[in-house]
């Protein structure tokens, strides 16, 4: 049977994305093994990973006798639990044995300092997927995980009529289930919607060769990252310091300096006190 080190990472494509770099770490590490995600499979054309087993959330995992287990969902004690009755031969995660949980870390950072202290090198500005051409239009995605991320829709209807009237072509993206919005912030502008008309593959290729990407904290913002598209990112409730892309990337991030509940049901006092205008004026076009 061959070696295996099989990697929990239950979560969305931003959380994913965050954990290239340890999975790459991983992948250098065990040059012999079979490198197993336990997550979504979606993106797995866009991870340094060999297999990928279907699941959302920290397990169970339906997986038996790893070589080595990591744990990048989170500080558990699920997903540990879940990956101990894996019966790994080596099991890397915080607490215990490895390092202490810190809610002060950067997320990159925090699944690369967890391989450190195993002795895995890990480096966080091994991020990067790749670049595009520049050549296509501006992207504007409205969407978020949950309320509290998501700006206004008619601030963003706002940017999209702006762009549009100064020539730019635009795209609004989004879900199937946010056709309704990336409408609403199309509006009249000849803006096309692409909400629920692209796959992943193809999300990732437009974000890739877009000319900017404007958004809020969410998947696509990491997707600009990882090709480091321009972007203007709007975070609320959570600190850029903590999920925001990286410093030397060509990304301008809008925050007022205040955090909240990243799930709540009601857009963030601090997302809501950015304005149009400052994100027109952060637009380098």
């Amino acid at each position: 049977m061959a070696l295996e080190v099989l990697a929990l990472r239950g979560l969305g494509l931003g959380d994913l994305l965050t954990a290239v770099p340890a999975l790459r770490a991983l992948r250098r590490a065990y040059p012999g093994h079979r490198l197993v995600l336990a997550g979504p499979s979606a993106p797995a054309a866009l991870l340094p990973v060999d297999e990928v087993i279907e699941m959302r959330g920290p397990g169970p995992v339906p997986r038996r006798g790893p070589d080595v287990a990591v744990n990048l969902h989170g500080k558990g004690p699920q997903s540990t639990a879940a990956l101990r009755a894996t019966g790994p031969g080596t099991l890397l995660t915080h607490g215990g044995d490895g390092p202490p949980w810190r809610d002060d870390v950067h997320e990159v950072r925090r699944w690369c300092d967890l391989l450190e202290w195993y002795g895995v090198p890990a480096d966080p500005d091994d991020l990067y997927l790749g670049e595009g051409d520049r050549s296509g239009p501006v992207v504007v995605h409205p969407g978020a995980a949950y309320p509290s991320r998501r700006w206004p829709p008619e601030r963003y209807a706002a940017l999209v009529a702006y762009l549009r009237g100064r020539g730019h072509e635009v795209v609004v993206t989004g879900s199937a289930a946010e056709w309704e919005l990336a409408v609403r912030v199309a509006g009249l502008s000849g803006a096309r919607v692409l909400a629920g008309r692209t796959d992943l593959p193809a999300l990732a290729e437009l974000v890739r060769d877009a000319r900017l990407v404007i958004c809020g904290d969410t998947g696509v913002a990491h997707l600009a990252s990882a090709y480091r598209t321009p972007s203007v990112l709007l975070f609320g409730p959570v600190s850029p310091e903590l999920w925001g892309p990286p410093k030397q990337g060509p990304h301008t991030v809008l925050w007022k300096g205040d955090t909240g509940d990243p799930h709540g049901t009601v857009p963030d006092p601090g997302l809501l006190r950015i304005n149009v205008d400052e994100v027109i004026e952060a637009m380098s076009l």
